[in-house]
């Protein structure tokens, strides 16, 4: 518990602007760091403020809250995953295809989604993070509540992330444009926030024959 209560501040504070400082050495470009990071800022900060205070699937266990949803979940999320982003995809050596685009978000798919389920487990351990979903109501253990959940979650949402930087390295870098970049911008979020909610809701429509959106908060007994 103690690791997750000082991380959760101390992470944000050294990881994001290592991380901006890090991306613009990278692209030398403002506008593009804050495309990187903003599309996970953005994003943890709607679908777990929705899934915290609206839907209930989910709360922390910690000091500072907005209801049930901490106010700084956004940064410290988006500032890891971007970090995750920049070490797992190292600029292109040639011209980015569409093989390569596959290929990055295969890539930082597969590796946010091993590192938030891990992360998520050790979390539900502790008692910091508690997920009220079918798994919870079915009394099973902490890898059953957090597999029902990150792996297909995160593995969408690193796969759109990382299909997005190279669309945006080939884009705005490689064939020098320099407009529509807010379209772009806005159409990524879109991507970023939309599609991994709705693998999340046909991987438990497929399992559990019901959407995932439902909180068992309170009805653990149920099986």
């Amino acid at each position: 518990m103690l690791f997750f209560r000082v991380y959760q501040y101390l992470g944000p504070v050294i990881l994001l602007p290592l991380t901006y400082w890090l991306w613009w050495q990278r692209f030398e470009d403002h506008r593009l760091v804050f495309l990187i990071l903003s599309i996970p800022i953005v994003t943890a900060y709607i679908v777990p403020g929705l899934g915290t205070n609206w839907l209930k699937l989910w709360d922390f266990q910690t000091r500072w809250k907005l209801g049930r949803f901490r106010p700084h979940h956004g940064l410290l999320f988006g500032s890891a995953a971007s970090m995750f982003a920049l070490i797992c995809l190292a600029p292109p050596a040639e011209k980015i295809d569409l093989l390569e685009v596959l290929r990055a978000g295969f890539v930082l798919g597969s590796v946010l989604a091993f590192w938030n389920w891990l992360y998520d487990i050790y979390a539900v351990k502790s008692g910091f993070v508690r997920v009220y979903n079918r798994p919870y109501a079915d009394r099973l253990g902490a890898e059953a509540i957090v597999t029902d959940y990150a792996p297909v979650y995160f593995g969408a949402f690193g796969f759109c992330f990382g299909v997005i930087i190279r669309l945006a390295e080939l884009w705005f870098i490689q064939s020098v444009q320099t407009e529509p970049f807010w379209p772009f911008l806005i159409g990524c979020h879109l991507a970023a926030t939309g599609l991994p909610v709705m693998a999340y809701v046909a991987n438990s429509l497929a399992r559990h024959g019901e959407s995932g959106l439902r909180s068992y908060e309170g009805v653990s007994h149920e099986t």
